[in-house]
């Protein structure tokens, strides 16, 4: 028999699937899940009921004071904190406090990467005396900052500005917003070098040597090259920074107790006020939940510009 007169061979049929092995699949995929059960109730426990009961005391009116004082005001809370300077400025000072740390160190930290991405001698204990402030602790810092930078008679920052004529100044009570920069920028600018360093090191070789190749000026191949190459490792310490950064307390409270008067408050500070000080637990409740969403808003907004950016590069690698 001929191979065109050769009658079609009929293609197997699938086994089928019989319901027992979905029920034992499913099964498999719950005891490999299961580990993982008490960590997920845990961290429901810690962090979704906390936040549910902070929801709750937002709705209600209630001063320690007054312990008979316990009513359901709705959004009240929520309106009255729209409306209280005292928050919005604290709110002014959040972002600007946040944003000029997180800049100025990834600024410092871009430059402090380049050098020590070169070849010299001693580069190992330079790399880990820049790392050194970032593992001393907040309240340490502030402390340090304070007392022996700023301190007006005995300070270090004094002794040096002397001979310029401006070693009298009282930095701290004088620009509180600018000493807390200061010290939260010496804190921080670590982990942006570091980042940026991770980030000079995954870069090729090839690609350098090409554009030395076509004469590319050093300028030209920061510009072209590199500062491209690291837009993601930025972006990465800009975001994780902005967060860390807007939840500082401790700093403010041991270098300025957000004064004067409210001068130096942040968004955390001023809800610590306002529970611990003012015993208003409604309103500092709202203001809690405020913060919370709008860090959530921004986090997710730069997180999914963060993923666009990382999927663009993978596309146009491929």
């Amino acid at each position: 028999m001929s191979a065109a007169t050769a009658p079609a061979r009929e293609a197997p049929a699938a086994p089928a699937r019989r319901p027992d092995q979905g029920r034992s699949r499913r099964a498999a995929g719950w005891a490999r899940r299961a580990p993982l059960l008490p960590a997920l109730v845990f961290l429901l426990a810690t962090t979704q009921i906390p936040f549910l009961a902070t929801i709750f005391y937002s709705l209600r009116s209630w001063n320690l004071l007054r312990p008979d004082s316990q009513a359901w005001v709705g959004l009240a809370n929520y309106a009255r904190v729209f409306t209280d300077r005292q928050f919005l400025g604290a709110a002014a000072n959040t972002v600007l406090i946040t944003a000029s740390c997180v800049i100025v160190a990834m600024l410092l930290g871009i430059g402090l990467a380049l050098l020590l991405d070169r070849p010299f001698r001693g580069r190992g204990v330079a790399r880990t005396m820049i790392i050194t402030p970032f593992l001393v602790l907040p309240v340490a810092t502030a402390l340090l900052w304070k007392h022996i930078m700023f301190e007006p008679v005995f300070g270090l920052v004094n002794f040096v500005l002397g001979p310029l004529g401006a070693g009298d100044a009282d930095w701290v009570s004088q620009s509180p917003v600018f000493s807390v920069v200061v010290a939260l920028v010496w804190q921080w600018t670590p982990f942006m070098t570091l980042l940026v360093l991770a980030g000079l090191q995954s870069q090729g070789r090839d690609v350098i040597e090409a554009g030395q190749v076509d004469g590319a000026s050093r300028w030209q191949m920061f510009a072209w090259i590199t500062l491209p190459h690291l837009r993601r490792y930025i972006e990465l310490g800009v975001l994780l920074g902005s967060i860390y950064v807007v939840n500082t307390f401790d700093t403010i409270y041991m270098m300025t107790q957000g004064g004067p008067g409210t001068a130096s408050s942040n968004l955390p500070f001023y809800i610590y006020q306002r529970t611990f000080l003012g015993f208003d637990i409604g309103q500092s409740a709202a203001m809690g939940v405020v913060v919370v969403v709008g860090t959530i808003i921004v986090a997710t907004l730069a997180l999914r510009l963060i993923f666009r950016t990382f999927m663009n590069a993978q596309e146009a690698r491929t």
